[in-house]
């Protein structure tokens, strides 16, 4: 009666007992699509400590982790007196302690109490404690929580943390030597740690190995190889791939512990390494960012918000994939888009570079220089401002803003209403918009909006251009040269200068991925004889080699693809002319009568009389390009002696239609 009093009184003694909490912070993980951890965050002490299952440990540790410090961890009850009686057998005999007596549980109860070792009372707390939490958890629980609260050395809890910092992998798959030393390093954390006390961890690891020998745990052979293997002398730093991205994503979901993103850890890994080679080779203070995109899902694969995000010398800190700049000439694709949809121009159009003023503003081309009539097609590919000023006019702005929108971008107006100008660059962008109208442009003229979230479905696009207007785009841009040593005829691709040289872009795409680039300084600041083509377009093409192998191929024409010569186009299509011009009261293109075709000058002053017919007022006349005379409205007046040698005269009237003559001046 005594014994079942007694048992009773133990048992409420147990279950009366208060338990400390046992759901301890872990560490919010961000990982990528297979799983491989991105980014790791310290919990709020800056305590690195990480969940970890038990099905991802390797079992050759658990063997050794309880053959070494609680072999009957499965039968007892939290408390082994055997091994107590065996340690206080030990300690008279020696005088001092060998060894503990603690189980496992008793061990996990005095972390969860951050409590002491030596004092009988804080013993006794921790036999109560074990007893307690055996009645209230599984083996399986409690060894778990003890693998996520067991100290390694300095601000490290947990095999995880520990196996990640001291070996650079995950505890998966472990070496007896490692396994050994993992095992050793929680009873003497801060004595053992192979950073401070290498001598003394390589010690602890060699004794774990030769017991379990005895135990025949390991075989004699493994434990020969296991103990010439090296241990770490330093800790490795936890992955930090992505750090901007990783940032953006927790903040957006501070109650989730653990995020699958779509990148790739391998692809992100090497287009980091490329940036910051590429940001360091352009010069000092020089910034990049870099965004890869499968355009067929809408998943970011990488995403290099700088060249190194503890730089502050580049400001690497700054996001640069979704800091707003001008995107430069990066946007006059989907003006040549449009224009294709609209029936204004076809690739083969003839369209004329000339100098226009509309309504005080005077467009130039980057160089200065206007190469008169030329292809669409040509004017695209050498990106020059007056063809695209003038079908920007004719869209209208506002339709060019309402298709970036469509796009999925976010454009930002500096004065609020949109001008011809924001083809051009006059309008605040992100990298990340440019990556996602060009996904759309790579589709096909319809794109999904660009994802990062394992989970998420894609969501389709409003279309913004034909799968016709697309393809003529890719097979424009795909002639573009590439920078020396690249490959030819492969990527379709747009470069972009900012105005200042204060921006630098590369975007392209093939039949699968798009990659944009942006290089220049966080701050703003000019980075002097900086172009997207010398800059930019040689990361681009590396980086595509970076992504995989070999290109992937582009889709084939549309069945309602016109592909015919300049001389086949329907006459409408065959010059550009603005739809004003249509209706003008004088609807002949303007001819230089005088001199005429073929003529052979003599001038004895230095002044050439020039007539004109047809047209709209005011003209200009260039002479190879060079403006002689601006704002004319006379049909005959006299220009500046256009130097000796052969001529060609351009008039350009006021509705942009032209006429031209060739001639030889003595």
């Amino acid at each position: 009666m005594a014994l079942l009093t007694g048992t009773r009184a133990f048992d409420r003694w147990v279950a009366t007992t208060e338990l400390p909490v046992t759901l301890a912070e872990t560490s919010t993980e961000v990982l990528d699509r297979n799983g491989a951890l991105l980014r790791v965050y310290p919990v709020a002490d800056g305590i690195w400590r990480m969940s970890l299952p038990l099905d991802e440990i390797d079992p050759l540790f658990l063997a050794m982790l309880i053959a070494y410090e609680d072999k009957r961890f499965y039968s007892h009850a939290g408390v082994d007196p055997r091994a107590m009686l065996r340690a206080v057998g030990q300690a008279i005999w020696n005088g001092r302690a060998v060894s503990g007596g603690s189980t496992l549980t008793m061990q996990l109860a005095r972390l969860l109490e951050d409590g002491s070792t030596g004092r009988w009372a804080g013993k006794l707390r921790q036999m109560r404690l074990a007893l307690a939490l055996e009645h209230r958890l599984s083996k399986q629980q409690i060894l778990r929580l003890y693998l996520t609260h067991a100290p390694y050395g300095g601000n490290l809890e947990g095999l995880r943390a520990a196996s990640l910092a001291w070996f650079g992998k995950e505890p998966k798959r472990l070496t007896a030597s490692q396994a050994a030393l993992l095992v050793a390093l929680p009873q003497s954390p801060e004595q053992r740690r192979p950073d401070r006390a290498h001598s003394a961890a390589v010690a602890a690891r060699n004794r774990v190995l030769v017991r379990l020998e005895k135990q025949d745990l390991i075989s004699q052979a493994e434990v020969a190889v296991a103990l010439q293997a090296g241990v770490p002398r330093q800790m490795r730093r936890f992955p930090r791939l992505a750090p901007h991205l990783a940032d953006r994503v927790i903040v957006e979901a501070p109650a989730q512990t653990r995020l699958s993103l779509t990148l790739d850890a391998e692809i992100q890994t090497k287009m980091e390494h490329l940036v910051q080679t590429a940001a360091v080779r352009a010069g000092p203070r020089i910034s990049a960012a870099l965004m890869a995109v499968d355009h067929q899902t809408g998943e970011i694969l990488a995403s290099v918000g700088s060249p190194s995000y503890e730089d502050s010398g580049r400001q690497g800190f700054v996001d640069m994939t979704q800091a707003l700049r001008s995107p430069g000439s990066t946007l006059k694709p989907l003006v040549y888009g449009l224009a294709f949809d609209q029936g204004l121009v076809h690739p083969e159009s003839l369209i004329h570079d000339g100098p226009i003023e509309i309504d005080g503003y005077a467009p130039q081309n980057f160089d200065g220089v206007f190469r008169g009539d030329l292809r669409v097609r040509a004017a695209l590919q050498q990106s020059l401002n007056i063809p695209v000023v003038k079908l920007t006019r004719e869209l209208g702005p506002a339709q060019l803003l309402a298709a970036l929108r469509r796009a999925g971008a976010r454009p930002a107006l500096p004065g609020g209403k949109p001008g011809l100008a924001i083809s051009l660059g006059g309008i605040g962008t992100s990298l990340q918009d440019l990556v996602q109208i060009y996904a759309g442009l790579a589709a096909g003229g319809q794109g999904l909006t660009l994802r990062v979230r394992q989970g998420t479905l894609p969501v389709a696009l409003p279309r913004v251009i034909s799968d016709v207007a697309a393809w003529q785009l890719s097979d424009i841009l795909r002639g573009l040269a590439p920078p020396p040593g690249a490959r030819a005829g492969v990527l379709a691709y747009k470069t972009g200068t900012s105005y200042g040289h204060r921006d630098a872009w590369a975007i392209g795409w093939d039949g699968r991925h798009v990659i944009g680039i942006w290089m220049g300084r966080a701050d703003g600041t000019p980075v002097p004889g900086a172009f997207g083509g010398d800059l930019a377009a040689p990361v681009l093409f590396e980086a595509f080699g970076r992504l995989k192998p070999d290109f992937a191929q582009h889709r084939a024409p549309p069945a309602a693809t016109l592909i015919v010569t300049a001389a086949e186009l329907p006459l409408p299509l065959r010059r550009f002319r603005s739809r004003d011009a249509a209706f003008a009261q004088d609807s002949a293109d303007p001819k230089v009568l005088f001199p005429p075709e073929g003529a052979r000058l003599d001038l004895a002053g230095d002044a050439l009389v020039v007539k004109l017919r047809g047209g709209t007022a005011p003209f200009t006349l260039l002479a190879d390009g060079r403006v002689l005379a601006k704002g004319q409205h006379r049909r005959e007046f006299e220009v500046p002696n256009p130097g000796t040698g052969f001529s060609s005269l351009s008039v350009v009237d006021s509705s942009g239609r032209s006429g031209q003559v060739s001639v030889r001046i003595d």
